[in-house]
């Protein structure tokens, strides 16, 4: 996949700048509508995202994504309550709002410093520090393509992909808007780069009980 700045590369060099530009301005204004009309349809029951025109909407997990995702958010949220570090996880009904796109990450953590500028019936929420998606067969694909560009090209610091089956961790880092594979792990234990202090074996975050 071409980076961000090859993209823009090839448009600095195209005699059809000036066109593409119209012709990518009507998509974004159609765009738009079409994400309002996302929003108004909706309901906070729903696990769904609005990505590159569509509205998708998600099946329930199986359970081995389930406890994945309840084991590993209990120990972040001990984690930064025990040591008073602040910010907010969000667990998968947390809507983030990018330029084009809507997603419902697994997991998403927000630092002290934006949190704290969160109101209680807030519903759509900016970029996060870090981010978390658990891998199904039906989400493999877009995590590992069009979330993994647009969640670097928008500054989320840190990426984890986890496969529940495999039982494995990618950790991925934010360098120079892109995302660059600092560990796969299948073993051991992981650490956060965002936050601060907060690892966990690999064994605990797959248990069962």
């Amino acid at each position: 996949m071409r980076t961000h700045s090859e993209i823009l590369e090839e448009l600095k060099q195209s005699p059809d700048l000036a066109l593409l530009i119209k012709e990518a301005n009507l998509i974004l204004n159609e765009n738009t509508a079409k994400r309002i009309a996302f929003y108004n349809l909706i309901k906070e029951s729903d696990k769904a995202e609005y990505i590159n025109g569509e509205a998708i909407f998600h099946s329930p997990v199986k359970l081995k994504h389930s406890r994945v995702s309840s084991n590993l958010s209990s120990f972040i949220i001990n984690y930064i309550k025990s040591n008073g570090i602040g910010g907010h996880l969000g667990i998968e009904k947390i809507m983030i709002e990018l330029t084009r796109n809507s997603y419902e990450p697994d997991l998403c953590f927000f630092r002290k410093e934006v949190a704290d500028t969160f109101t209680d019936s807030q519903m759509l929420f900016p970029t996060p520090d870090f981010i978390v998606e658990i891998l199904s067969p039906s989400t493999e694909k877009t995590d590992r393509e069009i979330k993994f560009r647009d969640y670097a090209q928008h500054g989320v610091k840190e990426y984890w992909i986890i496969d529940p089956d495999k039982e494995t961790i990618e950790q991925y880092e934010l360098k120079d808007k892109q995302f660059e594979l600092l560990v796969k792990l299948n073993s051991g234990t992981i650490t956060s780069i965002t936050i601060d202090g907060f690892s966990s074996d690999l064994k605990h975050i797959f248990a069962s009980n």
